[in-house]
């Protein structure tokens, strides 16, 4: 048996905008497992300034990984617990190198019948021209939930963009997520969270920036609309920490992004815990490619979550990998008369 990885940088098609900069390129890394004729590969979807495992050994553990593959994938999982994104990595490279399909990773009706998964329409933020625009062209697309990112305009031009929708579109109609990324004070969270639920606002995806434990629980228990945990669960490994933070907190929701929660097995963990102290979940990608969107996706298809999901990403980029996923009426389907571009990939990493 034998590894090797590949960095590959995927470009967006437009500069895509969040409360914490414009992202206009993300950086992955493809990891390639080879046993005689088999290979299967794994996406390490590191997010620079976010991923807990954004540190200068990042490299040097995929090397060790490399080095150490045919201890299997157990031994790895164990010994990269401070590296979340090289975990799923591992995880999707060892299914897809023991499946009869690189590709098919998880046995589910949204692989072998088309059916999709509902997911939530993504609205960056810009201006507010632009995300109108967006709005518009999502409510067209046949979007039911939309999620706007808010935080970087003026709050009160970002509301006016809330109320428009709403004076057209119910919540029966059309459900309205929104995702702070950390942006609000503690000092005004509140009151801004009183002023989103006038708008039949479904939920709302950190307020306030992660490590606030104390501020996040009081807003939890205060709040007029749910609030949903996200960059919370990062960097909070082991069972017992997590347990403890979702008992403290006690949020309505929790966000789940394989990339940076350590995978299929992490995220899993996760949801048994939410479970067990009624919290709500949904999972979400986190900018990868259409290689880690689609073992992201095949996994989402098992849990039986009929909420939408997060997973429209894989159209942001220029230089995705052509796969059978598309997007349509907002639903993620995996196309039956499609096939992943295998040139494509043999150039990029095989």
């Amino acid at each position: 048996m034998d590894a090797y990885f590949k960095k590959y940088t995927l470009d967006f098609k437009r500069p895509s905008g969040t409360s914490r900069g414009v992202l206009k390129q993300k950086e992955t890394f493809l990891l390639i497992i080879k046993n005689q004729q088999k290979w299967g590969v794994g996406e390490c979807g590191i997010f620079r300034g976010l991923s807990i495992d954004d540190v200068p050994e990042y490299m040097g553990k995929l090397e060790w990984v490399c080095q150490n593959i045919e201890k299997g994938e157990s031994y790895l999982i164990d010994n990269l617990v401070q590296f979340p994104s090289i975990q799923f990595g591992v995880e999707q490279a060892f299914r897809s190198l023991y499946s009869n399909n690189p590709f098919h990773l998880f046995e589910s009706d949204f692989l072998n019948r088309e059916q999709p998964i509902s997911i939530n329409g993504l609205i960056w933020m810009g201006d507010v021209a632009f995300m109108n625009d967006q709005i518009a062209q999502k409510i067209d697309e046949g979007f039911r939930c939309i999620k706007m990112k808010i935080g970087a305009i003026n709050f009160k031009e970002e509301v006016a963009i809330l109320e428009a929708i709403r004076k057209e579109y119910s919540k029966e109609r059309i459900e309205l997520r929104v995702d702070a990324n950390g942006a609000f004070s503690p000092k005004d969270a509140l009151e801004k969270l009183h002023i989103l639920a006038q708008y039949q606002v479904h939920s709302i995806e950190q307020p306030i920036k992660a490590g606030q434990k104390e501020k996040m629980r009081e807003l939890c228990e205060k709040t007029p609309l749910s609030i949903a945990l996200d960059e919370e669960l990062i960097g909070v490994f082991g069972v017992t920490k997590k347990k403890e933070l979702l008992q403290m907190v006690k949020p309505q929701y929790i966000i789940l992004k394989p990339s940076l929660i350590g995978g299929f097995k992490g995220s899993q963990e996760w949801i048994e815990l939410a479970n067990s102290l009624n919290i709500g979940w949904w999972v979400t990608s986190a900018l990868e490619s259409n290689i880690g969107l689609n073992a992201i996706a095949q996994w989402t298809a098992t849990l039986n979550n009929s909420m939408p999901q997060g997973l429209g990403t894989g159209a942001l980029f220029t230089n995705n990998m052509e796969s059978p996923l598309k997007v349509s009426d907002g639903g993620l389907y995996y196309e039956q008369d499609k096939t992943w571009n295998y040139q494509q990939i043999n150039d990029l990493c095989i």
